[in-house]
C-alpha cells in the first residue's frame, strides 16, 4: 500500500514539473505582412517572442549586423535591417514581445526563410519558417516609374567616390605627375621671357678680365726665357681688350698712332695717355725693330699697363653727408652709392 501511494506521488511531481517548464519554456513566431512582394519593395518580418517575465533572451540573428545596418538571408538575395520597431507588452506571469523587422528582395523568385533561433537563459527556440513570393518589375521603355523613390546619394557620400579606384590607389603618381607637368610650364614661360632656364653666370667685368690676364702674363715669365716679343704682344692684347670693352674703343684693329689719338680724346683717358706711350713705343720697338729691351723697360711696361688699369676701373665714390646735432658727439652720416663712372660693356 505504501509503495503504491509512492508511485502516485512520484507520478503527479513529474506531471507538474512537465506543466512547469512547458509553462517557462517562451515561444516564438514568425509572419509577413504580405506573401507576395514586387521586387525592390519592402514588406515588414514580424517575431512574436511570449516568455515569462524576468527572463532574458534575444535573436542572436540581429547581433550579425553589418555595419550598413544590413542582415542577408537566402545567398544575399533578401535583406533585413534594423528593427524599426519593438513592442512589449507585460501580462499576468508573462511577457509578449514584437519585432517589426523590415524585409527587401532584389531577385525574383520563391523564397522560404529560415527558422529564427530566440535564445533565452538556457533555452533555445526556433520560430516556424515562412515563405514568399517575389515578383519582378514590368516595365517598358516608355512605362512610367511611380511609388519609387528617386536616386538618393548613399550615406557617406564624398566627391571621392566619383575617381576611379586607380586614382585613389597612386595618388601620389599623379601628384608627382602634375608637379612636373606645373615645373615644365613654368621653365618654358621663363625660357620664353628670359631666354635661359637656369641663371646665367654673370661675366667677368673688363677690369677683372685685365687684372686676370695681367696675373697670368706675370706667371708665364716670358721676358724672363727671353720671348720679349711673345710678352709685349700679349700685353698689348690685354689692354687693346681692355679699351674696347670698358670704353668701346676699337683698338683691336688701331695702330698705335690711332690708339694714342682715341685715348687723347677721351677725357676720362687724357691723363693716362703717358701709360701707353711708353708700352706702346717698347711694343713696337720689340716687334719690328727687334729691339732686345732691358728687363727695367720690361717691368716698367707691366707696371704702366697695371695702374692703367687700376686707375681707369669703374669707381663707387661714397659720399658722405654729416649731419650733425649739437646734441649728439657722433652726429649722423648718411652714405649713399654714386653712379659708376663709365660702365662694363
Amino acid at each position: 500500500m505504501n509503495l503504491k501511494r509512492f508511485k502516485i506521488l512520484l507520478l503527479a511531481a513529474a506531471l507538474l514539473l512537465g506543466v512547469g517548464d512547458a509553462v517557462s519554456a517562451p515561444t516564438v513566431r514568425a509572419k509577413l505582412d504580405s506573401a507576395n512582394l514586387l521586387m525592390g519593395k519592402m514588406t515588414t518580418l514580424q517575431l512574436s517572442v511570449s516568455q515569462p517575465k524576468g527572463v532574458k533572451g534575444s535573436f542572436p540573428l540581429l547581433s550579425k549586423m553589418r555595419e550598413d545596418g544590413i542582415i542577408p538571408l537566402c545567398g544575399d538575395s533578401v535583406e533585413l535591417r534594423a528593427p524599426s520597431r519593438i513592442d512589449t507588452v507585460e501580462s499576468s506571469g508573462s511577457i509578449d514581445i514584437v519585432y517589426q523587422i523590415p524585409l527587401q528582395a532584389f531577385d525574383s523568385g520563391y523564397y522560404r526563410l529560415p527558422e529564427f533561433v530566440y535564445v533565452a537563459g538556457g533555452d533555445s527556440v526556433r520560430s516556424n519558417s515562412v515563405s514568399f513570393k517575389v515578383y519582378p518589375v514590368q516595365a517598358k521603355a516608355d512605362t512610367p516609374i511611380n511609388d519609387y523613390a528617386g536616386v538618393a546619394k548613399p550615406d557617406g557620400w564624398s566627391p571621392l567616390d566619383y575617381l576611379p579606384d586607380w586614382v585613389i590607389d597612386f595618388w601620389w603618381l599623379l601628384i608627382i605627375i602634375l608637379a612636373a607637368i606645373g615645373v615644365s610650364l613654368y621653365a618654358m614661360r621663363k625660357y620664353r621671357r628670359q631666354g635661359y632656364i637656369i641663371p646665367k653666370k654673370p661675366e667677368p667685368t673688363p677690369y677683372e678680365v685685365a687684372v686676370s690676364g695681367l696675373a697670368k702674363l706675370k706667371e708665364k715669365k716670358l721676358w724672363e726665357q727671353g720671348m720679349e716679343k711673345e710678352y709685349f704682344t700679349e700685353l698689348t692684347e690685354i689692354l687693346r681688350t681692355y679699351l674696347y670693352r670698358r670704353f668701346g674703343i676699337n683698338a683691336m684693329e688701331m695702330t698705335s698712332r690711332e690708339i694714342l689719338d682715341s685715348l687723347s680724346k677721351n677725357p676720362e683717358l687724357k691723363d693716362k695717355r703717358q701709360y701707353f706711350r711708353q708700352i706702346l713705343d717698347m711694343a713696337d720697338f720689340v716687334k719690328f725693330a727687334k729691339v732686345r729691351p732691358l728687363p727695367d723697360d720690361n717691368v716698367l711696361a707691366f707696371d704702366n699697363a697695371r695702374r692703367f688699369v687700376e686707375e681707369t676701373k669703374p669707381v663707387v665714390a661714397l659720399v658722405e653727408k654729416n649731419e650733425d646735432n649739437n646734441d649728439s658727439k657722433d652726429g649722423n652720416k648718411a652714405v649713399k652709392q654714386a653712379v659708376k663712372k663709365g660702365g662694363a660693356r
